[in-house]
């Protein structure tokens, strides 16, 4: 297993330096950091020219991948063009916040849909099983910012015109209270929510079509003919394989639930680096947008490899060692 981890994080490498070419060629189309100086006349010309020698906007294009490059692999992330502050620092500062939503929709996608996929892959003709494909289909068909907005509308608004208990329709925590548990568990409900739909949708789905294969194998037919209790048989031996497909889709999700939560984040103002990438994208901050695509890479390919791992981890007969 530590020669596959080794051979494989080598290999991610060159996947990292493809990624950040063309991450950077991409980036460095977005437009000029310095554009909002030219409009009206703002500063002169010897200041524009300073401030493009400062953050290296004269060296062409190659040259400035190249510099980046080389401060990237020493650690040294770059300084947003906006606030001036260390790329890494504000990547760490927001990172958690983001965290926290990431984790809340992940456990309540997971709690969620394996009861869901279990009754649906056990009484697949039933009326609640049918009700529940069809609000998958639903969930599926939903794009999450109008959802987020009607939950708002609904939850945060009319409720309390209604003078029913409402939920905060943005924000992590009311900034005239301060930082608490339970005002923090409020403000994730929404999000939360919002993000979960889509997921437990196709976490159940999954789960179910792997659960019914299971189900039909010889093994599990033979352990039912020789009387095994239908429980224990299907949370023993049926989920355990059946579990592989959403085990590794829970495992791929995590990191780009980043990405698909920049469209959350900005509707419901919650502080991570979503909500970062889209304010600093408007205005050309390379250093930061290529900080934060990085990071996403780098994610990525991490829990590529503990999808893998956690493979072989539930079923002892696949190894990595050979080849």
């Amino acid at each position: 297993m530590r020669r596959f981890i080794f051979r494989r994080t080598v290999q991610f490498v060159p996947l990292l330096f493809i990624i950040s070419l063309v991450g950077f060629a991409a980036v460095r189309f977005t437009g000029d950091p310095l554009a909002v100086y030219l409009q009206g006349g703002r500063v002169s010309p010897e200041v524009l020219a300073a401030l493009r020698a400062r953050f290296g906007l004269d060296r062409p294009p190659f040259l400035q991948y190249v510099y980046w490059l080389v401060a990237f692999v020493r650690g040294d992330w770059g300084v947003s063009f906006v606030t001036g502050q260390g790329v890494l620092a504000m990547i760490a500062q927001r990172l958690p916040n983001s965290l926290v939503l990431l984790a809340s929709v992940t456990v309540t996608t997971l709690v969620l849909a394996v009861p869901v996929g279990i009754y649906a892959a056990v009484r697949p003709q039933s009326r609640l099983a049918n009700v529940l494909d069809a609000v998958a289909f639903l969930a599926f068909a939903t794009p999450t910012f109008w959802l987020g907005i009607l939950l708002i509308l609904l939850f945060a608004v009319q409720f309390k015109a209604w003078h029913l208990p409402s939920l905060p329709a943005g924000g992590m925590f009311d900034t005239r209270t301060g930082l608490t548990l339970g005002d923090v568990l409020r403000h994730l409900i929404l999000p939360t929510t919002v993000l979960s739909v889509v997921g437990v949708a196709r976490y159940s789905r999954y789960l179910r079509a792997s659960l019914v294969e299971v189900l039909h194998e010889d093994y599990i037919r033979t352990a039912r003919a020789k009387g095994l209790d239908g429980r224990a048989l299907l949370i023993r031996h049926a989920m355990r394989n059946a579990a592989f497909p959403v085990i590794t889709l829970a495992l791929l999700d995590i990191p780009q639930l980043v990405s698909f939560a920049v469209v959350t984040e900005q509707v419901f103002s919650w502080p991570g680096v979503g909500q970062m990438l889209v304010q600093h994208a408007f205005r050309a901050d390379y250093p930061l947008l290529m900080g934060l695509l990085m990071a996403t890479a780098i994610l990525v390919i991490a829990f590529n490899l503990l999808a893998d791992i956690a493979y072989a981890f539930f079923d002892p007969r696949i190894t990595y060692e050979a080849g």
